[in-house]
């Protein structure tokens, strides 16, 4: 094809990609060899945890022809979501539960998916024959070194991808195609001697610059780990609920962020009261969050991390809550609040589960319980051994 035409065939389709609220446009191919190389040496020292996905796709994701046979460009696009100014005072807020700046509204699969869809159609209708493959975040794509390539923007040493004016605050979305299409310039990498972002992870979960060890990543803690919380990482989770923004609020780049005006994610959470949150059953979990991205970790795991924000909160208010919460159905809820009530009352808490806990048989529960008693034993003696 003419590549006056296709050029032609390109803007408009970019055009439309802004109509429908994507503000970053770039293309590229899809080949990522050194991406590829660093993936595989990053699921080597088993950085993915329990995200058995990560190495289940390996192969997808260093060969983009096994994704889409015959691919030839990757269209990468980015969506700014940043719904309100955001600085590290939220650590300070320890009644209220911190969650990450993209969940505070609706859930962006369920926004952009629509989106790439309707931009699918306009390259369909540019050019009829292609075949082409949509993706949200949720496909074996290397995302990130796909958009450096297309000039959007590039991995900063936290891993997210940074782009130069602009910042972090964003969604990536990328559409698949055998459509040979003109590359845009890579982005080059503008981190240069700063390492903010590594100073202030809290649990030092960057191990290297452009690297990340997501077992100790909080976002992975407490979205993708869908059992219990490692004693270690708790007490620097503080009163985070949902993901974790720290790295992102420190970066030099996001003080040229501006907020969203799109509608789908402008706008404050709602209330985040823990000791209200903590009280959450079945059907006001659902009620509150069918919406929200935060859905997906269920009930059990959003009240598993309010449980322990509570903890770290210092507030003794909570102390009856949390003892109503030891009859949870969830051994997973009722195993942190034993954790939580251990960090309020100390050398009392013993006594409190024992009273509240003698019929306990789920060993998940046991467990965190006789960690209470080790911890208090030498102040208060053995009230409650189950050994």
């Amino acid at each position: 094809m003419d590549s006056t035409i296709t050029e032609e065939k390109v803007r408009a389709i970019e055009q439309t990609a802004t109509g429908l609220g994507f503000d970053g446009f770039g293309i590229t191919g899809p080949d990522t060899p050194k991406a590829a190389e660093r993936y595989k040496r990053w699921l080597s020292h088993e950085y993915e945890g329990t995200m058995g996905y990560m190495s289940r796709w390996e192969e997808k994701r260093s060969d983009l022809n096994k994704v889409l046979p015959g691919i030839q460009s990757v269209i990468c696009l980015r969506t700014n979501y940043l719904p309100e100014d955001k600085d590290l005072r939220f650590l300070d807020e320890s009644d209220n539960g911190d969650i990450s700046l993209y969940a505070h509204n609706e859930d962006y699969h369920d926004v952009l998916l629509p989106r790439l869809k309707q931009l699918d159609e306009k390259i369909h209708q540019e050019f009829p024959d292609c075949k082409t493959k949509v993706y949200v975040d949720t496909g074996p794509v290397l995302e990130k070194p796909l958009a450096q390539n297309a000039g959007i923007g590039w991995v900063g040493k936290h891993t997210n991808l940074i782009s130069e004016g602009i910042g972090s605050w964003y969604f990536l979305s990328e559409i698949l195609t055998d459509i040979t299409l003109p590359f845009n310039k890579p982005a080059v990498d503008r981190c240069g001697t700063c390492r903010e972002c590594i100073d202030i992870c809290p649990t030092r979960a960057i191990v290297a610059p452009y690297v990340l060890d997501s077992r100790k990543c909080i976002s992975y803690l407490n979205i993708e780990l869908k059992g219990v919380i490692p004693l270690q990482f708790r007490k620097a989770m503080g009163n985070r609920i949902y993901g974790c923004d720290d790295c992102q609020i420190v970066c030099p780049w996001n003080t040229y962020a501006v907020k969203t005006d799109d509608p789908a994610f402008h706008g404050k959470a709602s209330d985040r009261l823990l000791i209200e949150m903590i009280h959450l059953d079945d059907e006001g979990f659902r009620k509150r969050f069918r919406n929200s991205p935060i859905k997906r970790i269920k009930r059990r795991g959003f009240l598993r991390n309010v449980a322990i924000a509570l903890g770290n909160s210092g507030n003794l208010d909570a102390v009856f809550p949390l003892i109503e919460v030891l009859t949870d159905k969830e051994p997973l809820i009722r195993a942190h609040a034993v954790w939580a009530l251990g960090e309020l009352l100390q050398e009392k808490a013993p006594t409190v589960l024992w009273e509240n806990l003698a019929e306990e048989s789920d060993e998940m529960v046991l467990t965190e319980i006789r960690n209470v008693d080790k911890t208090y034993r030498r102040t208060s003696g053995s009230y409650f051994s189950l050994e």
